[in-house]
This record gives C-alpha cells, sequence and structure tokens, in this order.
C-alpha cells in the first residue's frame, strides 16, 4: 500500500459541547472552514483535545460523521479519527465505521490500563485493529506522558514493518529528538512521522518533519506558518522568536489549568466549543477575564487564526 506523507498543519480540533456537556455537532462545518481559511490540511480528531476518552463510541461516531459530512468532497483536507486504547473492539468498531464514512485515516495510541509487556505486544494490538481496514492508512499515537508507555518508536517500527501494509507512520507527542530522527530515516523515510509537540515544531523542522499535528494549529496557524516560512528562507532568528512566541501562549494553558485552556482560546476566535468534561477542570469566569488580558500580553491577537469565508 503506497501511502503519501501527510504535510503542513493537521490540527487536533476541540469536540464541541453545548452548555449540558453534550456534543455540539452543528458547529463542526462552521469549524471546518474556519480551519481551512487559516490553511490548516486536516483534522485528527477524538485525540486528547478532543477528549476523545471522555467519549462514548457513539459519541465518537457522532463526531467523525459530522466531519465526514462536511469533508467529503475536499480530498486536499485528511481527516483522521483517533479510535482509542482501551478497548480493542470498540477499537475495531471504530475503525470500521470510519472506513464506511469516508474518513482518511484511523489512530490508536497504547492500551493505558492494561499496558502491553513489550514493543512485540503493542505491535501485534496495531496489528489486529489495523487488519480490518486493510486499504485505510493507520497512525500510531505516541504519547507517552498520558499513556505511561514509552517503548522507543524505532522499536515499533521495527516491529511492525513488512507485517502491517497499512502502517503509515506515528504521530510523535514526546521529546525524544534522537529516536524521532531515527524513525524518519528509518528504511530511508518508509513511515510518515509527525510531530505532535507545538511549544518545540522548530527543532523538529530542523530534523526535516513536514507534517505536524497539533491543538495550538485550532486558533494560531499562522503563527506557525510564519516560522516555518522563516526557517525555509534560513532566518533562523525570526523563527526562533516565532517559536518562543509559541511557547509564550502554550505557557498560559499551564498558568490556567491544562488543557481546557485551549477552549478559552477558542472563544477569543468566535467558536465556542463548551467547556471540557469531568475529571478536568475548566477556568471559572474571573478567571478567565484575567486569562484575556494574559492573552493581550503575550500578542495573541496579532497572529490568531481569523475567519475569511462566509459559512
Amino acid at each position: 500500500m503506497i501511502i503519501e506523507p501527510l504535510k503542513g498543519l493537521i490540527a487536533a480540533p476541540f469536540t464541541p459541547m453545548d452548555e449540558n456537556g453534550n456534543i455540539n455537532t452543528s458547529i463542526i462545518p462552521k469549524y471546518y472552514h474556519f480551519l481551512k481559511d487559516n490553511k490548516v490540511t486536516g483534522a485528527f480528531i477524538c485525540g486528547s483535545t478532543g477528549e476523545g476518552v471522555s467519549m462514548s463510541t457513539e459519541e465518537k461516531k457522532q463526531v467523525a460523521s459530522a466531519w465526514a459530512d462536511c469533508t467529503k468532497d475536499d480530498k486536499d483536507f485528511k481527516v483522521m479519527l483517533f479510535l482509542g486504547g482501551t478497548s480493542i473492539t470498540d477499537c475495531k468498531d471504530l475503525a470500521r465505521y470510519a472506513k464506511q464514512i469516508g474518513l482518511y485515516a484511523i489512530s490508536f495510541t497504547a492500551p493505558f490500563y492494561f499496558k502491553p509487556a513489550n514493543v512485540d505486544m503493542l505491535a501485534t494490538a496495531c496489528a489486529e485493529i489495523a487488519a480490518v481496514v486493510p486499504d485505510m492508512p493507520f497512525y500510531y499515537y505516541h504519547i507517552p506522558v498520558l499513556t505511561g508507555v514509552g517503548f522507543a518508536m524505532y522499536d515499533l517500527l521495527n516491529a511492525v514493518d513488512g507485517k502491517i501494509p497499512n502502517f503509515a507512520g506515528v504521530k510523535y507527542t514526546h521529546e525524544d529528538f534522537m529516536d524521532f530522527l531515527s524513525c524518519m530515516h528509518f528504511k530511508d523515510g518508509k513511515y510518515d512521522m509527525l510531530w505532535g509537540r507545538d511549544e518545540n515544531m522548530l527543532s523538529a523542522l530542523v530534523l526535516g518533519t513536514k507534517g505536524a499535528v497539533g491543538s495550538t494549529f485550532n486558533y494560531a496557524a499562522p503563527l506557525y506558518y510564519d516560522m516555518i516560512d522563516a526557517f525555509e528562507a534560513n532566518d533562523l532568528k525570526k523563527a526562533q522568536q516565532l517559536q518562543q512566541q509559541s511557547i509564550d501562549m502554550i505557557r498560559l494553558l499551564g498558568k490556567y489549568g491544562g488543557i481546557a485552556t485551549g477552549k478559552a482560546y477558542m472563544k477569543l476566535i468566535d467558536i465556542n466549543c463548551g467547556e471540557f468534561r469531568l475529571p478536568v477542570k475548566n477556568m471559572d469566569a474571573s478567571q478567565f477575564e484575567q486569562f484575556k488580558k494574559d492573552v493581550d500580553g503575550v500578542g495573541f491577537h496579532n497572529f490568531k487564526s481569523k475567519a475569511t469565508s462566509l459559512v
């Protein structure tokens, strides 16, 4: 199976929720067009940012269907569905559904309750899921900070090579640049390596990455494309300054409680995705007012994503 490497910025969208915490798919068409306006090339849905682990299988199908419906005529915009990691049975079901509705690819992460004992067991789990959709790209999602499974991805590539024909590559959300570069060079770049840490994307560009998946691409895509342009023009000083702006913006996530802060950023670009589900903590109204002041302080309004089309 020939799989073309993905390029550009792929957003990890937030799952829109209403005031009662229920899925609100009505926002997704507007969301898609907004990402397109900002040159985002795809969406990695129901992942960490998308609260996939806090959603039922049926809810993930609702979200996947909504993205499939509004992107079905856009072959240049790739939608990847994160299946999960704890239930192989549910992952298979979702993989079949993703294929049925016409999504581009699926992704799976390491089981994080009953963890695989070694990399071969992880490869076996990948193979079992990938086999139900043999003509659909399968990406492994490496995020050891959340799964607690930290096998080197170079070892996983060795374990799956030649055994999973539709294994496309890895969404790499970790800081091991030695491992990442080794994976990029594995069999002359056979596998697609997508960078997943927005705050050190410049370092990944130096290593040669062409595609990245990130949560901040939802609301600050112009910043990263400017950084890519500066890097490609060999203006490293400017690229470093833009990466620092990204870091300053991302620091506010930590200040205000973590991942839920991303939905607060979305409110500032007029896409209200509601709040995160329990057990994630959301900021209260007074914190949101202080957050807006801090956002002004990092210059967010100078590089935020903006809508240009009417939907």
